[in-house]
């Protein structure tokens, strides 16, 4: 029984991670109701673990958990419609699932529920999240640190955000042309999002990352095959197959991180950098430049050191001055200031980092700490350095990235 269960925990942990987005989007686009989809999958889930370990688990495991999610939404809504409207919808909804069997081919609606919940009804703000969420089922808290607000604060927008769906009716499908592109900045910020919480678990050890960033890459190459015109999904793309190019550098035989500079160049994809310019020059002919083209131009000529030995600064400096005008984020501005110490020297990097001191989002966000602690040892400013260190050992996650940080420090007692 004890080896059932685990079987059937596998194959339910399987189909979350490579169906959950595809079963809400499936269920939410008949009602527009994308909680009770939540809460009927979870029902779903919660009755496999159940039935499984005694049943086994069965040969379509997302064909089963759609029938008893869509039974439990029916009940759900049996139990709130009790007027004759509601006795008419609940049959439509019978006569449907009637007339699809359990053997279907599940039809990807993904994009039509992204596009939804990047609605001009939503609330800017959490339109990304929401789709996070719905999509990949990220939980609030995790959407939380990525946004940089609190879990609980997020919750309440999440649940604000798909009653606000239910309520008005907004329309699961993909925008026309002309009503695209108010939309299209929501999903790609979401795509990137997800995309980057996977790149932040580089050996794919951690379930509830796992697989996310070639979902963000998949969910990348179907906006991009929707659009093929439109140079900002061309340009997301890019800059996520650069960075993907990248992966198995990332990490040394001994499971150390390793940073960008000091990557062993033959374990970069060629043919996912190939790929990348490829889609970066179609970008650049539409005549449109935007955040994610300059952003995947910075990756370009990172990667341009395969060829000639030696890194841009300079050019990679100017792109973070354009980026800084089009997404001035604290992000983009630490880059830069990095940018800056390569091709002005570690005092004029440091003078950048200075002028962020004001962003209180900073206080907590380990990439400021580390790339100051970085220019105040070049700058011979051991102490200043070392609690900087200290500053972003104790924000760091990543016990490699956490380990590289403490050699570093230790480091600069050498040098004394």
């Amino acid at each position: 029984m004890t080896n059932n269960l685990e079987v059937a925990r596998a194959a339910a942990e399987a189909a979350a991670r490579q169906s959950y987005g595809k079963l809400i989007a499936f269920l939410a686009a008949r009602t527009r109701d994308v909680a009770g989809a939540e809460d009927a999958l979870a029902d779903a889930f919660a009755a496999a673990l159940e039935r499984w370990p005694q049943t086994s688990v069965p040969q379509k495991p997302e064909a089963w958990l759609l029938a008893v999610a869509r039974r439990r939404g029916v009940d759900a809504i049996r139990r709130r419609l009790t007027s004759e409207a509601g006795r008419d919808h609940l049959r439509l909804i019978a006569e449907e699932i009637e007339a699809r069997t359990a053997d279907e081919d599940l039809p990807d609606e993904r994009l039509r529920l992204m596009f939804a919940c990047a609605h001009p009804a939503i609330e800017a703000g959490v339109r990304a999240p929401l789709i996070l969420q719905t999509i990949l089922g990220f939980d609030a808290a995790t959407i939380a640190s990525a946004f940089l607000v609190s879990p609980a604060t997020m919750g309440q927008r999440l649940v604000r955000a798909k009653s606000r769906i239910r309520e008005t009716g907004i329309p699961f499908r993909v925008p026309e042309r002309a009503e695209l592109g108010e939309r299209l900045d929501a999903v790609l910020e979401a795509i990137y999002a997800a995309f980057a919480e996977g790149w932040s678990d580089p050996d794919g050890t951690e379930t509830r990352r796992r697989n996310l960033a070639t979902e963000g890459i998949w969910l990348g190459r179907l906006v991009a095959s929707l659009m093929p015109d439109e140079p900002e999904a061309l340009g997301l793309l890019a800059l996520m197959l650069f960075a993907e190019a990248r992966r198995a550098a990332r990490r040394n035989a001994a499971g150390d991180y390793v940073p960008l500079a000091e990557q062993e160049l033959a374990l970069w994809d060629g043919g996912l950098i190939d790929e990348a310019e490829t889609l970066l020059r179609r970008a650049a002919t539409k005549g449109v430049v935007g955040r994610y083209q300059l952003e995947a131009a910075v990756q370009s000529a990172h990667t341009t050191r395969r060829l000639t030995g030696r890194t841009d600064w300079a050019a990679i400096k100017q792109l973070y001055d354009a980026l800084s005008v089009i997404a001035g984020s604290p992000v983009v501005s630490i880059n830069r200031a990095v940018a800056i110490a390569e091709a002005d020297g570690a005092a004029a990097g440091l003078s950048a980092l200075d002028g962020l001191g004001d962003d209180k989002r900073l206080h907590d966000y380990q990439p400021y700490w580390a790339a100051r602690a970085g220019l105040l040892a070049r700058l011979g400013q051991t102490r200043e350095a070392a609690e900087a260190y200290n500053r972003a050992i104790g924000l760091e996650r990543d016990p490699a990235v956490r380990r590289f940080l403490q050699e570093r420090r230790a480091g600069l007692a050498a040098e004394e």
